[in-house]
C-alpha cells in the first residue's frame, strides 16, 4: 500500500512537472519555413503563406513589406478578411498596418519596394500550399501608385480554390536580424476565425 501511494505521488509530480511544457507545446505556431524568406501555416480554418524576402533584405526600411496569400481552410466556407484583421505580433505588442494614405505620405519606397519584389527568387513561396490556389491580381490593400490594373481596398474574400493576395506593410519598430514575428489573420465576417504564421527575419 505504502509503494502503492508512493508510486501515485510521483505520477502527480511527474504531471506537475510536465504540464506546462504541453501547454507550451499546444500553442506553439505552426510554421514551415521553405526558405528564401517564404513561411507557410496550412492547417486551420485560414490557410496563410507569406514572403518575408523583401522585408528581410529591407530590414532597416522605416516600413517593411510583407505579401501574404490566403485561403479558406474549408472549400465550402466563404471568409472575409479586412486591412484592420491583419496584424503584426513583434515582442509581445501588437501592431496594426498603415492606411493606405498614411504610408504613401510618410515612406516614398513602394515603388522600388515592387521592382525588389518582382527580381527576388520566388522559388520558396512557390513551393507552398498556394501552388494548388488561384489568386486574382485585381485587389490589393497596397497597390502600386499611378497608373495601375490593381484596384485599392479595404477587406479580401476568399473561398473554395479562389484565395486572397495582398502586399502588406507595417511601421518597422526596429527589427533586428533573426528576429521573430507573427503575423495574426482574423476573419471580418467572423471574428472566432482566425490564424497565424511565425516568421523568422534571417
Amino acid at each position: 500500500m505504502k509503494n502503492l501511494k508512493t508510486s501515485l505521488l510521483i505520477l502527480v509530480f511527474s504531471l506537475i512537472l510536465v504540464w506546462p511544457s504541453a501547454i507550451m507545446a499546444q500553442e506553439e505556431i505552426v510554421t514551415e519555413n521553405y526558405g528564401l524568406g517564404a513561411f507557410a501555416n496550412s492547417t486551420g480554418p485560414i490557410k496563410l503563406a507569406v514572403d518575408a524576402s523583401l522585408a528581410i533584405k529591407q530590414i532597416d526600411s522605416p516600413y517593411v513589406m510583407f505579401i501574404i496569400y490566403m485561403a479558406s481552410g474549408e472549400e465550402s466556407r466563404n471568409i472575409v478578411v479586412g486591412r484592420d484583421g491583419i496584424t503584426m505580433i513583434y515582442q509581445d505588442k501588437e501592431y496594426k498596418m498603415p492606411t493606405l494614405e498614411e504610408l504613401r505620405k510618410n515612406y516614398g519606397g513602394q515603388i522600388r519596394d515592387i521592382d525588389f519584389s518582382r527580381v527576388m527568387g520566388k522559388e520558396g513561396i512557390a513551393s507552398t500550399w498556394i501552388r494548388f490556389y488561384q489568386f486574382p491580381q485585381k485587389t490589393d490593400f497596397f497597390p502600386p501608385p499611378g497608373i495601375t490594373s490593381r484596384q485599392a481596398v479595404d477587406e479580401g474574400s476568399m473561398t473554395g480554390l479562389i484565395g486572397f493576395r495582398t502586399r502588406c506593410y507595417f511601421k518597422n519598430p526596429g527589427f533586428k536580424k533573426g528576429d521573430r514575428i507573427i503575423i495574426r489573420v482574423r476573419a471580418k465576417n467572423d471574428p472566432d476565425i482566425s490564424n497565424e504564421v511565425a516568421v523568422i527575419l534571417e
